[in-house]
């Protein structure tokens, strides 16, 4: 009878239980925080594009100071590695408005975005795993240049 009753016993399935769904638990939370970085990252450069591209479309702008409002821009932002952001500029693009045309800038940002945690988690599981490196994060606004008269 007392060996029926302990092979019934559940004391310790909880731990068990636990053991097996924290780190799965875990991971998703992580990933939710690592995502939501990440996509906190795009908007400031998205923004900073943007800004960028308001200088641009003005007759006095010059290529220098819309790189420096968008580098700016990244760094009241908090992006640690604002300074190896590559920004290009298009002042002589040219876009569609309505059936025409119109004289364009685009100012195109490019960012090198590292996950935190999961980069370094991922390189435990598979030490060959490309997805602990840095990846570049791009994105570009366009706005149509002013003129003088």
């Amino acid at each position: 009878m007392t060996q029926i009753k302990r092979w019934r016993s559940e004391r310790g399935a909880a731990m068990v239980e636990t053991a097996l769904t924290l780190p799965l638990v875990l991971l998703v939370t992580v990933g939710i925080f690592e995502f939501g970085r990440a996509y906190q990252t795009w908007q400031i450069m998205t923004n900073a594009a943007r800004e960028g591209a308001r200088l641009a479309v003005l007759p006095s702008a010059n290529e220098a100071a819309v790189k420096q409002r968008v580098k700016d821009y990244l760094k009241a932002g908090q992006l640690g590695a604002y300074a190896s952001a590559t920004v290009t500029l298009d002042p002589t693009a040219d876009i569609n408005i309505g059936t025409g045309t119109a004289n364009a800038s685009i100012v195109t940002v490019q960012y090198p975005f590292k996950f935190a945690v999961l980069g370094p988690i991922a390189k435990l599981v598979d030490p060959s795993s490309s997805f602990g490196t840095a990846m570049t994060l791009k994105t570009s606004a366009e706005m149509r240049n002013e003129s003088q008269f």
